[in-house]
């Protein structure tokens, strides 16, 4: 098969979270699998670009309503992803240096989504799917299907993935006008209570939609940001697929981010020269346990708290541990977190920013990973961090339930607790404690963290059998 993903994210070209990592390893593993997987993305101004050899493969020109524009679309020549990649090029709406974040990004999505749909009208041959990621490229299935323009593709099969039902891509009528002419009775499908909802008319729109995890498919029927009847009446046609991890990128015994690999039988000693190392960095003490955040410090992730987490938990335990913060976002947020730092006695620190390689090494010289999220579809981060033998301490709710056995059960091996509160946390916080003080304890979950298999190998049939599916 022929599997086209269209992306806003793919790594190691341009990524903000998890759906740039899972663009970045489904294709491949599809690709080792005997399939012939392609991924399409914008061509923002990133360093990959730059880096690369590149050959254009297509020049074309259309409109976003009464704006006319050209776009290119180029190849990377030496397949060194795994897998065909192509960018986008579109004059003042794609030559960014970030994905998200500017006020027309209405206008960048929708123009980049009729770009590729343009495009591959025109190509000689026909993917047999096409494979959509969140509200980005949740209009793509509607324009090949009901667009005059692009009747020629009508008959392919399209899946939809959402990562993230929170963004849905709102538009108001008035911008109706930038979608090609399409049959008016169609008109429906784009309206979700008076508004052109991109993500809602994907999930109508799609021949299936997946969902990152199992448990995450439960809570839209109920939690969806006002689509929840949406999900009731199509749940038919929905189902959840539990993301995997890249073990070649995400491997202690192999990780090139790392000064000190290890291998599952020698955690203990590989973990502490890595903790070691991190300490030395940010004025830490080695001596006592590290719990580590990873990610954006927006509401949905509960970065809001984590101030008064960290307050709490030296005010009521006692500076008995260590925490250390990367990631960007809400500027109120990480300005508490900066101001942290002031009232630091060597056991807190943070990384305002995105660094792919400090994230490598906190995974593995953390003790302790926290992820307190309100909202989790499917969750990366626990899954990496196991990877590493660093303990999740985790909220019971979407994929972090479906991926984290806590410690008092049978074989447990993380932490959960149920609401995103700081009493909850803190409480979280005492009971790694406890774990972290039972050395035997904590090498029994760290060996059996190290030795679950959440790769793609094992969650790319689940796709490929989605494919055949609605191939058939």
């Amino acid at each position: 098969m022929t599997i086209v993903h269209v992306t806003a994210e793919c790594y190691p070209v341009a990524k903000a979270g998890g759906l740039g990592d899972v663009a970045g390893a489904l294709p491949k593993y599809l690709q080792q699998a005997g399939h012939d997987a392609k991924v399409i993305m914008p061509m923002y101004r990133t360093r990959f670009l730059e880096a690369n050899e590149w050959e254009v493969v297509h020049k074309g020109y259309t409109n976003l309503g009464d704006y006319f524009f050209d776009y290119t679309v180029i190849r990377e020549t030496s397949n060194k992803l795994g897998f065909e990649l192509y960018l986008v090029d579109i004059y003042g709406l794609l030559d960014r240096d970030k994905i998200y974040g500017y006020d027309d990004d209405a206008q960048r999505f929708t123009a980049f989504q009729i770009a590729v749909v343009d495009w591959m009208s025109y190509w000689n041959y026909r993917p047999d799917v096409v494979h959509v990621h969140d509200h980005h490229t949740a209009l793509i299935p509607f324009m090949m299907q009901h667009c005059y323009r692009y009747n020629s593709l009508r008959s392919i099969p399209t899946i939809l993935t959402i990562h993230n039902a929170q963004y849905q891509g709102w538009m108001g009528w008035e911008r109706s006008v930038f979608l090609p002419p399409y049959d008016a009775w169609k008109t429906g499908l784009l309206d979700w209570e008076n508004t052109i909802n991109p993500l809602a008319c994907g999930i109508r729109c799609a021949n299936r939609v997946t969902t990152v995890s199992h448990s995450y498919l439960d809570e839209m029927r109920s939690a969806s940001n006002g689509l929840e009847p949406l999900f009731e009446y199509e749940k038919g046609k929905c189902s959840g697929i539990l993301n995997g991890i890249d073990a070649d990128v995400w491997n202690p015994a192999a990780d090139t981010y790392l000064r000190n690999d290890y291998t599952i039988a020698a955690a203990a000693e590989g973990k502490a020269k890595n903790k070691q190392e991190l300490c030395d960095v940010f004025g830490l003490d080695p001596a006592k346990p590290l719990f580590i955040f990873i990610g954006r410090l927006v509401g949905e992730k509960a970065a809001d708290l984590l101030p008064a987490v960290i307050g709490d938990s030296f005010h009521h335990i006692g500076r008995e541990m260590t925490f250390l913060v990367l990631g960007s976002g809400d500027p109120q947020v990480e300005g508490e977190l900066n101001g942290l730092r002031s009232l630091s006695q060597g056991d807190y620190n943070c990384y305002i920013g995105y660094n792919e390689g400090l994230s490598h090494l906190m995974y593995a010289g953390a003790d302790f990973l926290l992820m307190p999220s309100r909202v989790e579809p499917c969750g990366l981060n626990q899954l990496y961090a196991m990877r590493y033998g660093t303990v999740p301490v985790v909220r019971n709710t979407g994929g972090l339930r479906d991926t984290v056995l806590d410690m008092g059960a049978p074989g447990g091996y993380g932490l959960l607790f149920n609401d995103a509160s700081v009493g909850d946390i803190t409480h979280a916080i005492w009971r790694a404690l406890g774990l972290y003080q039972d050395a035997e304890r904590l090498q029994a979950a760290r060996t059996t963290m190290m030795g679950l298999d959440y790769s793609w190998e094992k969650t790319v049939q689940q796709y490929i059998d989605l494919y055949t599916a609605v191939l058939s």
